[in-house]
């Protein structure tokens, strides 16, 4: 089978968990048990997904201090040893569509930022959480840290236009 279409990395796998092959996983989804909604991975050795393979998961299960996962095939230790550090990658179609008002970061990296005056102030590089509130890193003619609040700084998001418009002041 073929690597995933649109590769997105929604988590990592840690070290072994018991000797039957079970896994610690670290999750980056919101909420971080969303991960258990997807029960076939593409397991590599970095984000781009190249010379990984698809693994099943046969069962998942919430610890104190995570998530662990059983996958399919891996029945040992040793096995599960040899899948520490790789990345959980599926395909960006296999993402939930955004409900109405919230957004995948990954679509707002590259959209142009604008003050409600029209100034631009660049173009997103990435977001940070901060636990607040998250920031979009803007970078023009200089870098921009403004905070992901809705109705407050951010005024518009149209990912059609790659534009997202914000109440900001310009020398922030």
């Amino acid at each position: 089978m073929t690597s995933p279409i649109d590769p997105i990395v929604i988590g990592v796998i840690g070290r072994a968990f018991g000797i039957k092959g079970w896994v610690w996983v670290s999750s980056h989804t919101r909420p971080e048990d969303g991960i258990q909604r997807y029960k076939r991975w593409y397991v590599a050795p970095d984000a781009t997904g190249a010379s990984g393979q698809w693994i099943k998961v046969s069962t998942f299960a919430k610890q104190s201090n995570g998530i662990i996962a059983k996958l399919q095939g891996v029945d040992d230790r040793t096995h599960a040893e040899a899948l520490t550090g790789k990345h959980v990658i599926v395909s960006a179609a296999d993402l939930p569509k955004a409900a109405e008002g919230e957004y995948y970061w990954r679509d707002l990296v590259g959209c142009r930022v604008e003050h409600v005056s029209g100034q631009l102030f660049g173009e997103v590089q990435e977001l940070i959480e901060t636990g607040a509130n998250d920031v979009l890193v803007v970078e023009g003619d200089r870098e921009r840290l403004i905070p992901f609040i809705p109705d407050q700084v951010l005024v518009s998001i149209d990912l059609d236009k790659r534009l997202i418009v914000v109440d900001w002041d310009p020398d922030f």
